[in-house]
């Protein structure tokens, strides 16, 4: 599949040739499966408390002649404490057990409860080369609600050097993404428990732009609502599929691409190449200044001494 390259100007250039990783079948299953497994990892874990209605005594004595006795009262065997009493005569109320007031919970939320969900290597990288070739597809792109007019595209590696955001907005608009920009920038208001607890607006999904290392563009692109910007090997299902929807507007630069290639990322056969720091070799420990060899003989020590105690 072929796709237009595009300079930092917005210029068309010519036509480049996508990938095998953007030649895989859509799976709609693989996508959201690889999905909910990344979304599993960030369930936070909650619980009741262990102690939650079990903090006072519902203990009763049934009998015969103890002081606080129900024997004889004709009440069943419920737990109960005592709510008033007058002499020897108590009046209890059921507690503890789950069916009474303040009770316990009876199958309360566990701590220890395990939300993440497992996928398999080779079925997460064929989610996420599912999710690459839907982000090429136009029909797929246009049915999730973008706007676009030229697809695909590929900008040139100097786009990465951007350090600024009106740079961006500009190239953007010239790719005729000016529509996108604003259906990205708008937020709806949020009601219910979500506004009391932050989550007061919501934003819609805007254009992905996808660059081969970490560069100056990611600082631009923080400022634009909507955008975001992601190294190549940091790809995963979510961010090409959010939501579980495929088809999110992606834009690579041509060094991604490249590397797509060079690496055969997403794939079984993948390498990615490390770069290798300077390694800081160890100082060895300075050398003790020695002596010469006639000054280290040892001298032979002189007698002692013996003290003369005078009688």
């Amino acid at each position: 599949m072929k796709a237009t390259l595009k300079s930092a100007a917005g210029e068309s250039i010519g036509t480049i040739e996508l990938p095998h990783q953007f030649n895989e079948p859509v799976r709609e299953d693989l996508i959201k499966r690889a999905v909910l497994a990344i979304q599993s990892h960030k369930r936070q874990k909650y619980g009741t408390d262990p102690e939650a209605g079990k903090k006072y005594s519902s203990k009763i004595s049934r009998r015969r002649r103890d002081y606080k006795t129900a024997y004889g009262i004709g009440i069943s065997r419920v737990p109960r404490k005592i709510l008033n009493y007058r002499g020897s005569r108590f009046n209890w109320v059921a507690a503890t057990v789950p069916y009474s007031v303040g009770g316990r919970q009876a199958h309360p939320p566990l701590v220890n409860k395990n939300f993440e969900k497992k996928i398999n290597t080779k079925e997460r990288r064929k989610a996420i080369r599912s999710a690459l070739s839907a982000s090429v597809l136009k029909d797929l792109v246009l049915k999730r609600g973008h706007i676009v007019d030229e697809y695909p595209l590929v900008l040139e590696e100097s786009v990465e050097d951007f350090k600024k955001a009106k740079e961006l907005l500009a190239l953007l608009v010239k790719l005729g993404l000016e529509k996108e920009l604003e259906r990205a920038s708008k937020t709806s208001q949020k009601s219910g428990r979500a506004k009391s607890r932050g989550r007061t607006t919501k934003r819609r999904i805007g254009p992905l732009i996808v660059v081969s290392k970490k560069c100056s563009l990611e600082n631009a692109a923080a400022n634009i609502p909507g955008i975001d910007v992601i190294r190549v090997d940091s790809l995963n299902a979510e961010v090409l599929a959010p939501g579980c929807d495929f088809g999110r507007l992606t834009l690579y630069t041509q060094g991604a691409i490249d590397r797509f290639e060079k690496q055969n990322l997403f794939t079984d056969n993948s390498s990615i190449i490390l770069v290798q720091e300077k390694s800081t070799e160890k100082k060895m420990p300075a050398e003790k200044k020695t002596k010469p060899a006639e000054a280290q003989e040892k001298k032979p020590r002189a007698p002692r001494k013996k003290k003369v105690t005078e009688e």
